[in-house]
């Protein structure tokens, strides 16, 4: 989203938006438009996100802090619970909500069941139709009368956030309706996540894409190191952590070619973002239940007793 001339007649603005709804309806592609710089990872794969990131912009005299959430589902295992916790702990922290839903996916189970919980704590949120340039203008009208039948919001917006069709009316309606406030963070700033963790994200992000069924969610990322060298690029240390030998092999991959791509790629894209070298360091090691253990949840502000 490129910045506007701040009006110094006109009061600042200031406010926390959450962005909250099933796996893959496209809260972090929203936030990414908006701040017009990748700080949220996204793959055609659900729960890609794990943890609240905000992505912060400016839009005339309003500072909005998108609250990108992961999916809310139906959780089974411990990370899934702390990931499901961390999506409503992001709507008691926001002043607006902002349900984004699938247009193409529909009024599915997990949608209800989200639905079900913002009536029960009397949620007003602002319905968000993502994805729209993927479904009939026809079927989109009575998803939207479905929808708003189901619970109470205060105003619906159709959208296609990846290509930014119908966008700017919704950032209008945000950027007037959170509270009159000065900024709370530096106009530049995009991200409250320190670089090391954007970048372990990023490699994250690449492991979802290059490796293929359940694998990517049996391993979690955490950087090791971040240090700034004398000719002003930076080395990167960044651990992966699988559950199986056998996992550390596929992540490998023959000869090293599967990690050696992957870090190329995760390389390129943090460059690209920083806009300066980075000496990248992948490592892949074996821990048997990381998801059992707390050390792995503290470094992306996880519950783990969720």
């Amino acid at each position: 989203m490129s910045e506007d001339i701040t009006n110094l007649e006109q009061p600042t603005r200031c406010g926390f938006v959450a962005l909250i709804g099933a796996p893959n309806a496209g809260k972090s592609t929203v936030t990414n438009n908006f701040v017009g710089s990748k700080v949220s990872i996204v793959s055609p794969k659900v729960q890609t996100t794990r943890t609240q990131v905000k992505g912060i912009g400016i839009y005339e005299n309003t500072q909005i802090i998108f609250i990108d959430t992961p999916g809310i589902f139906k959780p089974k295992r411990r990370l899934d619970r702390a990931m499901v916790a961390s999506s409503w702990s992001g709507v008691g922290d926001a002043d607006i909500v902002v349900l984004v839903v699938d247009a193409k996916r529909g009024f599915d189970d997990e949608t209800k069941a989200i639905i079900n919980k913002l009536n029960k704590n009397k949620t007003e949120a602002v319905l968000l139709l993502n994805k729209i340039d993927l479904i009939q203008k026809e079927k989109l009208l009575g998803l939207s009368a479905e929808l708003n039948a189901a619970g109470k919001f205060k105003e619906t917006f159709m959208v296609s956030a990846l290509n930014g069709e119908q966008m700017e009316d919704f950032y209008k309606y945000i950027a007037d309706n959170l509270p009159e406030s000065p900024w709370y963070y530096d106009e530049d700033q995009i991200s409250d996540m320190p670089l090391k963790l954007l970048a372990a994200e990023i490699v994250r992000e690449k492991l979802f894409l290059y490796l293929h069924h359940e694998l990517p969610y049996a391993l979690t990322v955490e950087p090791e190191l971040w240090e700034r060298r004398e000719d002003g690029s930076v080395r990167a240390e960044i651990t992966i952590y699988v559950e199986k030998d056998n996992q550390k092999i596929i992540v490998l991959g023959h000869g090293g070619q599967m990690i050696k791509r992957i870090g190329q790629a995760a390389r390129k894209e943090i460059e690209d973002l920083l806009e300066e070298r980075v000496h990248l360091f992948l490592f892949v090691k074996v821990r048997e239940n990381w998801q059992e253990d707390a050390a792995r949840y503290t470094t992306w502000n996880l519950d783990f007793n969720a």
